[in-house]
């Protein structure tokens, strides 16, 4: 593996101070909680975003993961999916009773009613809306996803598309989560929560 050009360095450090100057000012009273589909980008935009208002960056799966001493795949293959939500929506609440953060969530944590309900109470959501085409091309890198483990993917995919965005359509706001660089999304959402709160 190469080393990473300096250039390519200086431009990310340009690119993370220029976030940080278009949030300045900017205090969000709650924790900024990230939904969406996996591969929506919520781990990587969830960190710049923090970094940018300056905030710590929790990823919930991390939390899980922590909590149960075991990996995601392990507690959906050995307790299964509903015993994996009410770990989710514990360690969520937790999560939500303590200081203001960024919140990376699992796709599927806003799909649930109480966890829906409790981020709707104690934080700010964002949806982070991607198409097919951009999640399959993300998702396909890692193979540690529990609901991909079948033959096809990506009408795995488009169902959960079919299934899902109604409900994540409730967040607070909706980001596009294009194929575009991922500091465009972090930019859109300062911008879109400085007009919230200004309100």
């Amino acid at each position: 593996m190469t080393a990473p050009e300096s250039s390519d360095i200086g431009e990310r450090v340009d690119a993370a101070a220029e976030l940080r100057q278009r949030a300045s000012g900017l205090t969000p009273p709650r924790t900024i909680a990230l939904v969406g589909l996996m591969g929506a980008g919520k781990t990587t935009i969830g960190r710049r975003l923090a970094a940018a208002l300056q905030l710590p960056f929790v990823d919930a799966d991390d939390a899980i993961v922590q909590a149960a001493g075991r990996s995601i795949e392990d507690i959906f293959s050995e307790r299964g999916e509903c015993e994996f939500r009410r770990g989710e929506r514990n360690v969520i609440a937790r999560l939500l009773a303590g200081p203001v953060h960024v919140l990376a969530t699992g796709g599927g944590a806003f799909i649930d009613p109480n966890t829906r309900a409790l981020m709707k109470e104690r934080a700010i959501s964002i949806w982070l809306k991607a198409p097919l085409d951009v999640l399959m091309k993300r998702v396909v890198r890692r193979d540690h996803r529990p609901l991909l483990k079948e033959d096809d993917p990506e009408a795995v995919m488009q169902r959960l598309i079919n299934e899902r965005y109604p409900i994540y359509a409730e967040a607070d706001l909706t980001i596009e989560s294009g194929a575009g660089p991922h500091n465009s999304a972090v930019a859109s959402i300062i911008d879109a929560l400085r007009e919230r709160l200004s309100k």
